[in-house]
């Protein structure tokens, strides 16, 4: 049950573990759909173009905002490198966080340890 991921499953954790869910669309159709919206001229409508690729259309915006993201021509979203990035930094700094809390728990132990007349 630990190791396998069903579709209707957002993701396991097992210690510190977490396995992500399953995508729904294959990263070569996503790839290949931008392409296609980039490459035409004029452009497609997103609605229609997600029906003939068989994709929910708000899948299919998403992905050609975050491509114009990626190639620098939006500045109001972050890039996937700057998504993975802060993605990282928060994981490290929850870890961090709890680092810390096991410090100050450990020093207030051993201190009671050392001074049996302190108050608690």
């Amino acid at each position: 049950m630990w190791g396998e991921v069903t579709a209707g499953q957002i993701g396991l954790t097992r210690g510190d573990l977490t396995m992500p869910a399953p995508r729904k669309y294959p990263l070569e159709l996503r790839e290949r759909a931008v392409r296609m919206y980039r490459a035409s001229e004029p452009k497609p409508v997103i609605r229609r173009m997600a029906e003939e690729l068989g994709v929910h259309h708000e899948a299919l915006r998403n992905w050609i905002r975050q491509a114009e993201a990626d190639a620098g021509e939006r500045g109001d979203m972050l890039t996937t490198a700057e998504r993975e990035e802060l993605a990282a930094l928060r994981k490290e700094n929850a870890q961090l966080k709890r680092a810390n809390e096991v410090l100050r728990t450990a020093s207030a132990f051993f201190a009671a340890q050392l001074d049996p007349t302190r108050p608690r």
